[in-house]
C-alpha cells in the first residue's frame, strides 16, 4: 500500500492506527494554511486505508506553536489579523477542524511541548488528549491583540467552564499539563518519556474496539453539546439501531454469553 506524502506532515498507518505527525520541528510545528490543508487531505484517506483510530502528535520539542506568523506570505505561510486571518480560517483551518470533528473513528492527541494558539485548539480537538509533563496549553491570541479562533470559544467553556475559559483567553497565560489534567481540560498528564507509549497503547485499544459504535458515540456526544435532552434521546435510539445491527454487536453479545474476550472487527 502506497501512502500519500505531504510537505508539512508525516502520515503513517500500522495495525489500523493512522498517525499524523506535524513535521516542522524547526518552527515548533507552527501551522501555516498549507499544513491545515495537508491534515485535511490526510483525513480524507482514512476510510480507504481501513483506519480505526487516529493518533496525532508533533515532531521534535513542540506540538504546535500556533499559526505561522512569520512565514512566507507569498506561499500562504503567514497568518496575521484582518482579511488574511478571516480568509485563512474560512478557507483552510476551519474546514480541517470540521473534518476532524466529523470523523467516524476515535482521535487521540499526544501533546509534546507547547500547544499554543490554533495549536491549542487543535490539540484539544481529539477525544483523548494526553500531554507530557513539560507540555503546556496557551491561548496566545490576546498577547498579540487578536481573538481566539480554531473553535476555542466553543470548545473551552464546554471543557472547563466559562470562568477558566475566560482566564485562558483574556489573560493569555500558560496552563501546564498537570494543571490542564486537574481542570479536566485534557484526558491525562504523563511523564514525557512515557507519552508516546501511553498514547499508542490507547490508540491500539480503541482501534481494536467496536468501531461503528465508537464512531456513533463520538457523533452523539458532540452533537449533544448543542441540542436538547429529547433530541439526544432520539439520537441515541437511532444510534443504537445502527450499532445493534453490526457484526461487532453480535460478537459482543456472544462473547458475553460465552464468558470470553471480544474480538471486534470494526464491522
Amino acid at each position: 500500500m502506497t501512502l500519500p506524502t505531504f510537505e508539512t506532515i508525516r502520515f503513517d498507518i500500522a495495525e489500523n492506527v493512522a498517525t499524523i505527525t506535524l513535521n516542522r520541528p524547526d518552527r515548533l510545528n507552527s501551522m501555516p494554511p498549507t499544513m491545515a490543508e495537508d491534515i485535511r487531505h490526510a483525513l480524507d484517506h482514512l476510510p480507504s486505508l481501513g483506519a480505526r483510530a487516529l493518533l496525532i502528535t508533533g515532531e521534535g520539542r513542540g506540538f504546535c506553536s500556533g499559526a505561522d506568523l512569520a512565514g512566507d506570505r507569498s506561499a500562504g505561510g503567514a497568518v496575521s489579523g484582518g482579511a488574511r486571518s478571516r480568509n485563512a480560517l474560512r478557507g483552510h483551518y476551519n474546514p480541517m477542524l470540521l473534518a476532524l470533528a466529523n470523523l467516524d473513528i476515535p482521535v487521540i492527541v499526544a501533546v509534546n511541548g507547547p500547544a499554543a494558539g490554533v495549536g491549542c485548539s487543535f490539540a484539544l480537538s481529539g477525544d483523548f488528549t494526553l500531554a507530557g509533563k513539560s507540555a503546556y496549553f496557551l491561548q496566545a491570541f490576546v498577547n498579540i491583540g487578536l481573538i481566539p479562533d480554531g473553535g476555542s470559544s466553543w470548545l473551552l467553556p464546554r471543557l472547563i467552564g466559562l470562568p477558566r475559559a475566560t482566564q485562558m483567553m483574556m489573560l493569555g497565560e500558560k496552563i501546564g499539563a498537570e494543571q490542564a489534567a486537574d481542570w479536566g481540560l485534557i484526558y491525562k498528564c504523563v511523564e514525557d518519556a512515557d507519552l508516546m507509549a501511553e498514547a499508542t497503547a490507547l490508540a491500539s485499544r480503541l482501534a481494536n474496539g467496536p468501531t461503528i459504535a465508537l464512531g456513533t458515540m463520538r457523533k452523539i456526544l458532540r452533537e449533544g453539546l448543542s441540542q436538547d435532552f429529547s433530541t439526544t434521546l432520539d439520537a441515541e435510539a437511532k444510534g443504537q439501531f445502527v450499532a445493534g445491527g453490526t457484526a461487532d454487536a453480535m460478537e459482543g453479545i456472544m462473547a458475553f454469553q460465552q464468558k470470553r474476550g471480544t474480538e471486534f472487527k470494526g464491522k
